[in-house]
């Protein structure tokens, strides 16, 4: 029960990592408010975890749906402690097949998305003193891919926001300090097993085992490898840590 008391906002919770988030932050004692776009979604997610989550619909590519969302977790919580920023978008194409409105799609969900998440939850925090953010970032933001240019540019950007919020947001007692995942098995690895299907003629499933078979720890990551770490960022021991990017990606990259 580390977090016991505590509340927290985790956004693109309907599924994958953020719901293993929001389960493992219930699991300590948390209140969480699971936030998605997808209403039904993150609706029958919450209702799953139980009394401890709340549901709220959520586009963090509209500051209207943001501002609306906060303020009613704000409102059935009490307060904010932590913010996840774990909602993104993937693509891959190459250079040359990059189109205009990809970019701005993933941009508008992955940095934009996370900026002004992290705005909205710093404006809760401020008068309290105190609060953590974490955001998702990824070993895909600490090196170019071929096939993967905007989406390690989007998470590039994430690790830069993490390191100027953290050193702005710290003198008002708010830790703000990123996650960089390596690969993560899940429903999401079948769209962007597709993607280098397409690209690198590789038959459906090829990719995954490849690069699962690649990872030093011996195999692909899942959601709950990467809990440990986001208890850990929320709790009164990581209060000296400020503007950092740990990766939990079985060696994938070394720091």
């Amino acid at each position: 029960m580390r977090l016991s008391g505590k509340t927290a906002l985790v956004t693109g919770a309907a599924r994958g990592i953020g719901l293993e988030f929001a389960r493992a932050y219930i699991a300590e004692g948390a209140q969480v408010a699971l936030a998605d776009i997808n209403a039904e979604a993150v609706a029958s997610a919450a209702a799953a975890l139980g009394p401890q989550a709340i549901a709220v619909q959520m586009d963090v590519t509209r500051q209207d749906s943001i501002d609306a969302g906060f303020d009613r977790a704000v409102a059935e919580m009490g307060q904010l402690d932590i913010l996840v920023n774990n909602a993104a978008l993937f693509s891959a194409a190459p250079i040359a097949e990059i189109t205009r409105a990809d970019y701005d799609k993933l941009f508008a969900v992955n940095v934009a998305g996370t900026l002004f998440c992290l705005q909205a939850a710093a404006r809760h925090m401020i008068p309290r003193g105190e609060g953590t953010v974490i955001n998702m970032a990824s070993q895909a933001g600490r090196r170019g891919e071929g096939l993967v240019a905007v989406y390690c540019a989007t998470k590039a950007a994430v690790i830069s926001l993490t390191q100027s919020a953290g050193l702005n947001l710290i003198r008002h007692g708010i830790n703000v300090n990123a996650i960089a995942p390596g690969v993560v098995d899940g429903e999401h690895w079948d769209g962007v097993d597709a993607f280098f299907a397409k690209y690198e003629g590789k038959a459906p499933g090829q990719k995954k085992r490849e690069v699962g078979a690649a990872v030093p720890f011996g195999r692909m990551g899942t959601a709950a490898d990467l809990t440990g770490m986001a208890i850990f960022l929320a709790t009164p021991e990581a209060k000296y840590i400020v503007a950092q990017c740990f990766g939990v990606d079985g060696g994938n990259w070394m720091a």
